[in-house]
């Protein structure tokens, strides 16, 4: 049985490729992730000035992150996702990197557009919050 089950309602619109709640069931741990940056293991951050080329980064450094902490991205109940970008195709993009590494598991999750992130050249970072049995 799913940890998760996905609240929908009819007073939303159904035409968001997005879920808009999950309810987390039999719960016993929560794991709270810092934001993934797109830093490679020396800690230089990777693909300056593609928000692509970091969120592939950022979503590697996300699930690794969570395995450490015995979590996985099926997992994950919610997630925030900054992009430095004022752009929407910039968000959309970051957005479909994101989507494609969770594949089916459509968690809730939230996506900004800011004007700045904590490492210079850095343009995307997740954070997730995941629960477990």
């Amino acid at each position: 049985m799913s940890r998760l089950s996905w609240c929908g309602s009819s007073g939303l619109t159904s035409r968001v490729p997005y879920a808009y709640a999950a309810v987390a069931h039999d719960v016993s741990r929560l794991v709270f992730t810092a934001g993934a940056c797109p830093l490679d293991q020396g800690g230089a951050i990777v693909a300056v000035g593609d928000v692509v080329g970091q969120a592939e980064q950022v979503m590697t450094n996300l699930r690794t992150a969570l395995q450490a902490a015995g979590a996985d991205l099926p997992d994950v109940v919610k997630t925030t996702i900054y992009v430095a970008s004022q752009r929407r195709e910039d968000l959309r993009a970051v957005w479909a990197v994101v989507r494609r590494h969770f594949g089916d598991h459509d968690a809730p999750g939230t996506l900004l557009g800011v004007a700045v992130l904590g490492y210079p050249d850095q343009l995307v970072e997740v954070e997730a919050v995941a629960a477990l049995r």
